[in-house]
């Protein structure tokens, strides 16, 4: 009974967290920036341009911090320096969401090995490097939450997009990887799968009215998701609310992978 009265809502607040979030000033990353500041955390943004001022009048709005860094995750020694800066301007890292990501279609015959070489370093190489960084300040601290952002392709094979099919099943598979290391160190790692959401990268498919059709019909929620969809399961996953999930890949979809 004790236990029980001690669950309240403030299990979801991260008032006193600094999380940290890569592409965080567009589309879903900006959605979780945001959410992430109305549930009370400080926020340090690592982007790859400079387009930081919708970002920060959000953010803003809410009465947090937030500090802007570019950084290329696809250069090693930027990922070290994006974890030291964050440290020395915050102190510490709580909570690191792994969002910058790209995508590349072409028919698989025609495929680049350029192409699948660059879709693979902001992917999973990246995210690998940045976790891991990360993850040394979160040992020391006793505490932290890693938010990997997989993809429906992360349970299935798509077509025209051999390289994020694959770095999507290995986000899978390093979010379960860094779990299993990770719990007994008080680190919760897990990712989010979000369905057929609309940003920029499905632009060209919503665009395509046969495809946008042949998508709709298979998403029970009929309907594609707004970054808004998103925002709740990113606090959770970010709040003592999670405590205990770990190694979990938690899909947002409208209830695409039950169809």
């Amino acid at each position: 009974m004790d236990q029980l009265e001690q669950f309240s809502m403030n299990f979801f607040s991260l008032e006193g967290k600094v999380a940290v979030v890569t592409g965080g000033n567009t589309g879903l990353g900006q959605a979780y920036v945001v959410a992430l500041a109305k549930a009370g955390a400080d926020l340090f943004v690592v982007t790859y341009d400079t387009a930081w001022d919708e970002t920060r009048e959000l953010v803003e709005k809410q009465g947090r911090k937030v500090h802007f860094f570019q950084a290329d995750l696809t250069d090693r020694a930027q990922v070290t320096a994006t974890v030291e800066e964050c440290v020395k301007v915050y102190g510490k890292i709580d909570i690191l969401v792994n969002n910058a990501g790209t995508i590349r279609r072409a028919p698989l015959l025609e495929y680049k090995d350029s192409d699948w070489d660059a879709v693979m370093a902001i992917n999973i190489d990246s995210v690998y490097h940045l976790s891991q960084e990360a993850a040394k300040i979160m040992v020391n601290q006793g505490s932290g939450k890693i938010i990997n952002i997989a993809s429906m392709l992360s349970f299935q094979g798509g077509k025209f997009v051999p390289p994020y099919t694959a770095s999507k099943h290995a986000v899978a598979g390093i979010t379960k990887a860094f779990a299993n290391e990770l719990a007994c160190k008080n680190i919760q790692i897990n990712a989010i799968a979000p369905g057929y959401i609309k940003t920029a990268n499905t632009a060209p498919i919503r665009a395509d009215e046969k495809r946008n059709a042949e998508i709709l019909s298979r998403i029970p929620a009929e309907r594609w998701a707004d970054p808004f969809d998103l925002m709740g399961a990113v606090v959770f996953l970010a709040s003592k609310a999670s405590d205990y999930v770990n190694g979990h890949i938690l899909a947002v979809d409208g209830g695409w992978l039950v169809r």
